[in-house]
């Protein structure tokens, strides 16, 4: 009897912490995303030719993904460009095919939604779509579209509205912002990056 108790114990322990840790994980992501806000100030959907591995558009424009890119490579030290083009080369056929693109793309293919949907998918990080504000945590990663069409990825902050609503990190049009979206789109996945 003593013996099981002592297990649950540890697990609990172990569970907890390991959530203290996710917590943790989550809070550098936005403080990272946050730390764009006022630095990003346009949005640019140039094609770039960019570095590789650590490539990057001119840190004061860029696009929704830019926003995740900065800030899981900042508070990470997690680089999309380079861990996507490896998973998009070694999976090629399991990613869209929306562009026409025959092969990988090192300056691109990390910038756009859907194959970073089919990343975090494929990385284990995608989570059920909560079903109340209550179920985000900080720093996860939204995926919406922006009528009419439009893929969008936002940071989940551990701000709240009165209402309870969590802001979000990104940049839809005007540069980085933390806003009051989440709830503005109709919301096509949910992700919860794990480091």
């Amino acid at each position: 009897m003593e013996i099981k108790f002592i297990t649950k114990v540890v697990f609990a322990l172990a569970m907890s912490a390991g959530w203290a840790c996710a917590d943790e994980s989550g809070a550098k992501t936005v403080e990272a995303a946050r730390a764009q806000v006022g630095v990003t100030v346009s949005y640019d959907p140039a094609y770039v030719a960019m570095k590789f591995p650590g490539g990057d558009v001119p840190e004061e424009r860029g696009v929704c993904t830019d926003v995740v890119i900065r800030a899981l490579r900042k508070a990470h030290g997690f680089d999309l460009q380079k861990e996507v083009n490896s998973d998009m080369k070694a999976n090629f056929s399991k990613y869209p095919k929306i562009w026409g693109l025959k092969t990988t793309d090192r300056n691109i293919d990390h910038r756009r939604v859907p194959n970073l949907q089919k990343f975090f998918e494929r990385r284990g990080w995608k989570i059920a779509i909560p079903e109340e504000n209550s179920g985000w945590k900080a720093g996860d990663l939204v995926t919406c579209i922006v009528p009419p069409h439009l893929p969008h990825i936002m940071v989940v902050s551990e701000k709240k509205t009165p209402g309870g609503e969590p802001l979000v990190i990104h940049n839809i049009g005007s540069g980085a912002k933390e806003e009051a979206r989440l709830g503005e789109f109709k919301i096509t996945g949910a992700y919860r990056p794990v480091f």
